[in-house]
């Protein structure tokens, strides 16, 4: 996969992109991310990429034509047209859905937006959508990006080196993950629960899927009504919260 981060501060991505797993990732091939700078489309000597709105009104927008090039020039490289998003409080939220259907893709291009905002006719006509990371504002797209190449580059083959690691975690199955552990196993006189230790993997993985139930049903009562439980995650689930689990869709 290649992931496109348009952008005009490069510098705030640059370096993240070097480091832990996702630096693995991109210097063993699995992944390529290409950092453009959206200045370097700009026609003027000054690089302009920002002017004040029509209309009047505080702060500047994005220009058209230097993120429209910007955007054309990322289309028009191999592999394929890229799926372009531009990242906007405005767009689709970000979720481990979204970011599966993303992983999918041969060629994404990230526009990060800044100030005030991009003109309006880039979001009509030049962007395949928008997604946003969370219902709050920050001073531009370069973080969000970088959390959607997060979000999708783990879900790509080899990369996490472990493919049940993609599997057994918050939000896989819309239920967030069990608690976990390890050594030593007394800690402060906090011990590990005492089935993890036992050896019996049936009743572990009982155990786990009781305590992801319980701790989405605390946190998250929201998801389960898109979980799509079973009889058997009902019962489990009843026997932590004291109800016969039937109106838990």
């Amino acid at each position: 996969m290649i992931i496109d981060i348009l952008t005009i501060f490069p510098e705030m991505v640059a370096s993240p992109l070097e480091e832990s797993i996702l630096g693995k990732a991109i210097q063993r091939g699995l992944i390529a991310v290409r950092v453009i700078n959206v200045r370097d489309f700009a026609t003027d000597r000054h690089q302009t990429t920002d002017d004040r709105p029509y209309g009047g009104g505080s702060g500047m927008v994005m220009k058209v034509e230097p993120l429209v090039r910007a955007i054309r020039h990322a289309r028009s490289a191999d592999p394929p047209p890229a799926r372009v998003i531009l990242l906007s409080p405005q767009g689709r939220p970000l979720s481990q859905e979204v970011a599966w259907e993303l992983s999918r893709e041969r060629h994404l291009t990230l526009v990060c937006g800044r100030y005030e905002g991009v003109d309006e006719r880039v979001r009509r006509h030049f962007v395949d959508e928008e997604i946003s990371i969370g219902d709050y504002i920050l001073t531009g797209g370069e973080l969000p990006a970088l959390v959607v190449v997060d979000a999708v580059a783990r879900l790509l083959p080899d990369v996490l080196g472990c493919s049940e690691s993609t599997v057994e975690e918050s939000f896989a199955d819309l239920l967030l993950e069990y608690p976990q552990y390890t050594r030593p196993e007394i800690f402060e006189g906090h011990q590990v629960p005492e089935i993890l230790l036992s050896g019996n993997h049936a009743a572990v993985r009982r155990w786990r899927r009781q305590q992801s139930l319980w701790r989405t049903w605390q946190r998250r009562p929201d998801l389960l009504k898109e979980a799509g439980l079973s009889d058997e995650d009902r019962e489990l689930l009843a026997e932590m919260i004291g109800d016969d689990g039937k109106t838990i869709s």
